[in-house]
């Protein structure tokens, strides 16, 4: 199988060394606007540096993983498409759904695989939630609460881009909460402050948020998130049922102390970032896209499912502006 690489940056680049490493993989290409940073990343991985993503593609690869930057999403799996490349491609497909439909329409119509890049779902944390929660072994949810804290705020031209909290990095929490509940969300409320960086208040942006999801069965998500956490990164999911409670994310690195009397503090120092929290997890979902590529599955996260996460978002964005719950047929 020969792979197309598209964005050689820091998550790119983790792709590159996996791909590279993969028995399922006999070539790498790898294209990037900046040429000299795609030649870096392929010489030290003995892989193939394009030009561009159209030479990439034209050089006959077998399948397609986009790494670029989030406003080149859906051009790039727009260019898959139409070489009838199985793709994969890192969240989201596009900020906005007018683009995202556009996408799925035309991926749907050449009968090509998407693969969306929702790494939590490949976790062996939430992979595991969502087998107790299927099996009846929590029995009725009643609440799950989600956080999502950066450890520090990106830099101000990603702030400018990124689409604001909810579609950036609360997107994460909105798909993992439908694929372990097996549940869609209806209604959202949700509120935001600026308390750490001003940057985001210039973008009109927040750096602190909440939101109260209502599921279709009448049980509650709760989601909070920062851009800044001291202690590290913290990602963590809790289900409350009527027969068991559990917590994904809770290990000896959770950048968290408790302050009760006799409880240890944490040996480790917190992960420091989303990637080496979620190695394994990249690891496993890049491995689940070349069963995808060779035809011996479906994709484990389609383009359907990036749509709803961004439709929770919207929904979050408007409730948050307006002060109100906002329902998903709103903004649907």
């Amino acid at each position: 199988m020969h792979v197309g690489l598209v964005g050689a940056g820091r998550i790119g680049a983790f792709h590159a060394r996996v791909l590279a490493a993969s028995p399922a993989v006999d070539r790498l290409t790898i294209a990037d606007l900046d040429t000299d940073l795609a030649a870096r990343v392929a010489g030290a991985l003995g892989a193939g540096a394009a030009p561009s993503p159209h030479a990439l593609v034209d050089g006959g690869v077998h399948a397609l993983v986009i790494a670029a930057a989030t406003s080149a999403h859906a051009e790039l799996i727009h260019l898959g498409a139409d070489a009838g490349l199985p793709t994969f491609c890192e969240k989201p497909i596009a900020l906005d759904l007018e683009t995202t439909d556009a996408v799925i329409e035309h991926v749907a119509k050449v009968n090509v695989a998407l693969q969306i890049g929702f790494q939590r779902r490949f976790d062996a944390g939430y992979l595991e939630a969502r087998r107790l929660r299927a099996s009846g072994a929590l029995g009725r949810v009643y609440t799950v609460r989600l956080a999502t804290h950066d450890p520090a705020p990106p830099h101000e031209g990603y702030i400018a881009a990124s689409g604001g909290i909810f579609r950036d990095l609360h997107i994460h929490d909105f798909d993992v909460l439908r694929w372990v509940t097996g549940q869609e969300v209806v209604e959202v409320y949700a509120d935001g402050s600026v308390l750490h960086d001003e940057r985001f208040a210039r973008h009109g942006d927040v750096d602190t948020a909440a939101a109260v999801l209502r599921l279709a069965d009448g049980a509650l998500g709760i989601v909070s998130g920062t851009r800044h956490d001291p202690r590290g990164y913290d990602v963590r999911m809790e289900l409350f049922g009527s027969a068991d409670s559990v917590a994904v994310g809770l290990d000896g690195r959770t950048p968290l102390r408790s302050v009760e009397p006799g409880v240890q503090a944490p040996t480790s120092p917190g992960y420091r970032n989303f990637m080496e929290r979620f190695d394994a997890a990249y690891r496993a979902e890049l491995a689940a896209f070349l069963e995808v590529a060779r035809g011996r599955t479906e994709s484990p996260c389609t383009g359907d499912d990036a749509r709803r996460a961004l439709l929770i978002a919207m929904a979050a964005d408007r409730s948050l502006a307006e002060h109100r719950p906002v329902r998903l047929e709103e903004v649907a």
